[in-house]
């Protein structure tokens, strides 16, 4: 009777287990991962450390309805790299994407498809995957999004402001010049009749939505845009993001499907001019916080608890493992992934990091690790002083010409720094303590000797882990001409 009662005990354990399980993976949740292009720390309201330059409702609403990350860094302050590691889960030493492809200066390179990324673990569950906007991890063959787990694809393969910026489905190109206004809302009206047809096939899906903007050259709609106030069209652009984003939750709402839909908010990297960084040191390109450090919200309804906040590290190395646990995927087993399951963050405010270190690389160095508190600027970042004459020149190459890149010809300046460009300076390793000085002002560095050698230990380990990457070397091609491009010529 005993033996009996043992046996029935066992089985209803697991059950429970079994349908728990079930409840965690095996409905299949639609995953909506958005990711702004150089949207800034402080360019979401409810983030900033100082005050919002634009106001952002629908954005405030979706924070109000599932959880924010306050501590959310990206692996590199700028495009290429940190979305190597949204998509893989790995630093970008192991992808060796640690620079910016870039058609207009001769570098074709992109992210090997030996790399495993997001739809691909998706796909191999039963999901449909579309990729829309930005990609910028290969614009040639052997590196398209099509190529990399997207059954579908619709955008700009690399950065709005490299020319040709061409609009492309699939692998063909359908459409040149682009006219950048109408960016936000073309990109959003795919978004949502991709999201009708994958409701009527009954179909679970994963949908990655890359925003051009706020992206130099920044453009917004007739509908947002204020020609009469110029210096502030980034603040346009963050109005029409917002309010396109409203669009996109309305849509899963009328399809009621929002309750099973994990949608995930996010920027690759920090702010650049006129941006707002919400108070953090230095921008875009820079490995200060104001470059690293981005707005995260994600809202399960149901899964995850509404209204929270988690301060805790985080970093875009968790993006794979969670997605793929929730959904019930199979994560590779061939390679070293960098990030861990970081769910319980996402459900709980008290929920500690995942990870006791992250770092942060620009080109093939490592660059910061952060612990905790703590921040050591293992090769401390050039500090910022105006551009030089030269410089500007560079950025003029892609400035709207209004025949090749169709945007205003009026855009934020250096006159417009997006974080602080004040604090200590050094040439040596710098400390800082992050939460009682999230602006980085103060090194601690002679401070805190046994901080600054833990940190050092894991930082020279670490860094034996790089392998030998070669850089490309740029050899820019005149594209000031007009026309499509035959080197880019792909399937039509």
């Amino acid at each position: 009777m005993k033996m009996m009662f043992k046996i029935m005990m066992k089985s209803v354990l697991i059950l429970l287990s079994l349908f728990s399980f079930s409840l965690y993976a095996a409905e299949k949740p639609n995953v909506v991962m958005i990711v702004f292009d150089d949207l800034g720390y402080g360019d979401i309201e409810g983030f900033a450390l100082n005050e919002v330059k634009a106001k952002t409702p629908r954005l405030n609403k979706l924070a109000q309805q599932g959880v924010k990350l306050s501590h959310f860094l990206v692996t590199a302050p700028y495009c290429a790299p940190s979305r190597s590691s949204i998509f893989t889960g790995r630093y970008p030493f192991r992808t060796r994407l640690v620079y910016n492809p870039a058609p207009d200066q001769g570098i074709d390179g992109g992210m090997p498809t030996s790399e495993i990324t997001i739809p691909e673990v998706l796909k191999k569950n039963g999901y449909d995957t579309y990729g829309i906007g930005k990609w910028h991890l290969g614009h040639k063959p052997g590196y398209l999004p099509t190529q990399q787990g997207f059954d579908q694809y619709y955008g700009i393969l690399y950065s709005n402001d490299m020319r040709p910026v061409q609009l492309v489905e699939n692998e063909s190109v359908v459409e040149y010049p682009v006219q950048q206004s109408t960016l936000t809302e073309k990109y959003t009206q795919k978004a949502i009749t991709y999201i009708k047809q994958s409701v009527e096939n009954d179909k679970p899906f994963f949908l990655y939505l890359g925003h051009a903007m706020p992206h130099k050259p920044l453009a917004a709609s007739a509908k947002f845009h204020t020609p009469e106030t110029p210096d502030d069209i980034y603040q346009d652009v963050i109005r029409e993001l917002d309010y396109n984003i409203g669009v996109l939750l309305d849509t899963l709402d009328k399809l009621h499907i929002a309750e099973n839909t994990l949608v995930i908010v996010m920027s690759d990297n920090g702010a650049t001019y006129g941006g707002n960084n919400g108070g953090l040191r230095g921008k875009k390109a820079v490995s200060f916080d104001g470059g690293l450090r981005v707005p995260f919200i994600a809202r399960y309804p149901g899964k995850i608890p509404a209204g929270i906040t988690n301060t805790s590290m985080a970093s875009s190395i968790n993006l794979m493992p969670t997605i793929a646990q929730l959904t019930g995927s199979e994560m590779p087993t061939d390679r070293k992934i960098d990030g861990k399951d970081m769910w319980s963050q996402l459900t709980s405010e008290k929920a500690g990091s995942t990870h006791e270190y992250f770092i942060a690389m620009k080109s093939k160095y490592i660059k910061t690790v952060h612990a905790g508190k703590w921040k050591l600027h293992a090769r401390p970042p050039t500090f910022y002083n105006p551009p030089t004459a030269k410089a500007w020149q560079n950025r003029a190459r892609r400035d709207p010409d209004g025949k090749t890149i169709l945007a205003p010809f009026k855009q934020p300046g250096a006159d417009q720094f997006p974080g602080l460009n004040t604090g200590d300076r050094s040439t040596s390793m710098m400390l800082f303590d992050i939460e009682k000085d999230p602006g980085e002002q103060k090194d601690l560095s002679q401070l805190y000797p046994a901080v600054m050698e833990k940190l050092q230990k894991y930082y020279r380990n670490i860094s034996k882990e790089i392998p030998e990457i070669i850089l490309p070397k740029p050899t820019p091609y005149n594209y000031h001409s007009g026309g499509q491009l035959d080197y880019w010529n792909i399937k039509k």
